[in-house]
């Protein structure tokens, strides 16, 4: 008889801000962020560095609780309109995690803080153009799964047109 086991994972939620006036769209901007990521660090990345969405886990949040509460902590940013896109199990051969993707708006007047994580969190904020972004995917920069199907979504999906 097969034995089973998966490493049981509290579920997290992901989410790609962008802005949000005609104006600013037009710029097509998305903020990511930059931290340590020990898994990565010992596969071989030697500063350990990521970048990626703001994310975390649910802590018995619902979904899109969580990633209001975690977009000002992480970016700084209080988003708008918050929008559901999908749920994905990320590795589901012996992970039990769940993500729940959004896509949320930002603008200059909702930046309520610097950002930057709570106090064992040693997160650098990025604005960029989704553009630059999008390049980074390619020059192999930005190497967070669920950060290069949400940026990859939004350029097929033209959320960001």
């Amino acid at each position: 008889m097969a034995k089973l086991s998966a490493i049981n994972v509290k579920f997290t939620i992901a989410v790609m801000v962008r802005r949000s006036s005609c104006t600013t769209r037009r710029k097509r901007t998305v903020v990511l962020i930059r931290q340590f990521r020990v898994a990565t660090w010992v596969n071989g990345n030697e500063s350990g560095q990521l970048i990626e969405t703001c994310a975390g886990l649910l802590d018995n949040d619902e979904p899109e609780v969580c990633i209001r509460k975690e977009a000002i902590e992480e970016t700084g940013y209080e988003v708008g309109e918050v929008r559901k896109l999908f749920e994905l199990y990320m590795s589901p051969g012996g992970v039990t995690e769940l993500i729940h993707f959004f896509i949320a708006e930002y603008s200059d007047n909702q930046r309520a803080n610097a950002g930057g994580g709570v106090e064992d969190e040693d997160i650098e904020v990025l604005e960029l153009p989704f553009s630059q972004a999008l390049e980074m995917i390619k020059t192999g920069e930005i190497r967070d799964g669920k950060t290069v199907l949400l940026l990859n979504y939004l350029q097929t999906s033209h959320l960001m047109d």
